[in-house]
């Protein structure tokens, strides 16, 4: 009798979920491309730096790779040109959407660039949504501040992130959801008010563009710190980051030196010099208070802003520089714009993207932050000075028309009048006016 065949099945092979990597630093672009990519069926590992996605995409397989258009560690292109050395047969994205020029296209690209314009178009206003503290702020700051001996990092548990506030209103699931979390706020900005939040909202979302941006604020509210905080996140922050102030230069010296001339081009001229334009090439021109700028020099900016052509002084031969451009002005420029003490033309191509910059009097609660974080920086070359209760009282008193450049004044004052003292008291707490 022959025995029975028996048919072997094969056994079944076991479907890997595809998987993606997402490098960033925002931990929002992270949660929201995962979000949407899980919802795809994709499981996704996240980075927050360009080494830690080497370590994860080395410690386990990935099809697909997106890589935000700044890491804190390391440059975007050196980055993504030898990781597809290392890893060809990776899908490599940016959050631009576009791939590196050499390497293959997954068959899933289209659901990672679906992922991406989801993930842009996520409504991010809920960051926005704090309830404000509504609170006398002199009596909480003098309420929160210890004693003479306490440093202020200890004194003032009220502004400390992982305390919250005992006057805040009870925190929910709906709250918890549209509280502006302080991982949101960039380094550089003190202070988690909403006002401050929205500000690196802003700056997030427009720094990796072109887009050319207009920083409006009063005077002293930290113009610049924003314009530098843009071009960081950009991808032009291995480039020149050149600022520009037209207010402090003379008008018959302004246009040479942004535009450059040449030998001899008026007296004095000895030697040919490049503008601060041309200088800026690949990087970034910061041109704080523009407003200030003559009028019959806003229109050679106009043409340059226009063309990206530029004519030295003396010269008639024009050169292509690719600047991207950013403007601060304390003025309400829409309004001299109108009233026609600045060009219309050129302040709606400065003003395709508004920054706000708030006074210190609109972000008042985070006077303590800043407060520690001036103290911390003049204690760089000796001990760290504190600050008592009446003298955290009576700065929480002021008004502060100079803002936050005049807190960081007088807080320097103040360490020079203590001497050796370890203590600021209100006595040295001087705002610098004269008094009759």
């Amino acid at each position: 009798m022959q025995p029975a065949s028996v048919t072997v099945l094969p056994t079944p092979t076991r479907i890997r979920p595809r998987t993606a990597l997402v490098a960033s630093a925002d931990r929002s672009f992270r949660q929201r491309l995962t979000q949407i990519l899980t919802g795809l069926r994709w499981q996704v590992r996240e980075a927050e730096g360009g080494a830690e996605a080497w370590a994860e995409a080395e410690s386990s397989p990935v099809e697909a790779v997106i890589v935000d258009s700044w890491l804190p560690d390391l440059d975007v292109a050196e980055f993504l040109k030898d990781f597809r050395g290392s890893f060809p047969h990776v899908d490599l994205v940016t959050a631009s959407g576009t791939s590196p020029e050499e390497g293959p296209r997954g068959p899933y690209r289209q659901e990672l660039l679906y992922a991406m314009r989801r993930s842009q178009d996520t409504d991010t206003a809920g960051w926005n949504a704090a309830p404000a503290l509504k609170t006398d702020r002199a009596a909480l700051l003098v309420r929160e501040t210890a004693s003479m001996a306490v440093p202020i990092e200890t004194a003032i548990p009220l502004f400390k992130e992982s305390q919250p506030s005992p006057h805040a209103p009870p925190r929910t699931e709906a709250t918890a959801r549209t509280e502006p979390a302080s991982a949101e706020r960039l380094p550089e900005l003190i202070g988690n008010a909403r006002c401050m939040i929205e500000v690196s909202r802003r700056i997030r979302l427009v720094a990796p563009r072109m887009t050319p941006v207009l920083i409006e604020g009063p005077t002293g509210s930290g113009k610049e710190l924003v314009a530098e905080a843009v071009h960081r996140l950009s991808a032009r922050s291995r480039k020149p980051f050149v600022t520009i102030n037209c207010a402090a230069i003379p008008e018959a010296l302004l246009e040479a030196e942004l535009f450059g001339h040449t030998r001899g081009a008026f007296t004095g001229a000895v030697q040919g010099r490049t503008g601060r334009i041309e200088s800026a090439d690949g990087g970034t021109l910061f041109l704080d208070e523009i407003g200030e700028m003559p009028l019959a020099l806003q229109s050679k900016l106009l043409r340059f802003v226009e063309c990206g052509e530029l004519q030295r002084v003396g010269d008639n031969e024009t050169v292509k520089v690719d600047v991207r451009i950013i403007a601060a002005t304390h003025r309400p420029l829409a309004e001299h714009a109108q009233a026609g003490s600045f060009r219309s033309d050129l302040y709606y191509r400065l003003a395709v993207f508004l920054i706000r910059t708030p006074s210190l009097a609109e972000h008042a609660d985070d006077l303590p932050p800043l407060v520690e974080h001036f103290l911390g920086q003049l204690g760089r070359d000796m001990p760290v000075k504190r600050i008592d209760e009446p003298a955290m009282a009576k700065l929480a008193a002021h008004d502060w028309p100079g803002n936050v450049r005049e807190l960081e004044h007088v807080l320097e004052r103040a360490v020079i009048l203590a001497g050796e003292e370890p203590v600021l008291t209100a006595a040295e707490i001087d705002f610098g006016r004269i008094v009759n």
